[in-house]
């Protein structure tokens, strides 16, 4: 868990890490051990106040992560797909 006294600090250490790594919030929710609703309001509320440069950054990284989420949760959904069928296989395989 992350605990930082300042929520400046804090918004620019997660846009930082968003920005570097090029995450989604999720992501970045799952490194810090923190709620995907800090770190959203935090990279778009906060940080907008505290280091506009880095807000910019910030929202570019995520427009492309809302064009591509589409794709990902079809990937997603696809993963399952295979998986529950490689299931399937081996059980009735075993039978």
């Amino acid at each position: 868990m992350m605990y930082i006294s300042s929520g400046k600090e804090r918004c620019v250490i997660l846009a930082s890490y968003l920005v570097e790594n090029n995450s989604t919030v999720r992501g970045v929710a799952a490194h810090f051990g923190i709620s995907k609703s800090t770190v959203h309001k935090d990279v778009t509320q906060a940080l907008k106040r505290v280091n506009k440069p880095l807000y910019y950054q910030v929202k570019q990284v995520l427009a492309v992560n809302k064009q591509e989420r589409h794709i990902r949760g079809g990937e997603a959904t696809r993963k399952k797909y295979i998986k529950d069928n490689q299931i399937k296989s081996k059980t009735e395989r075993a039978d």
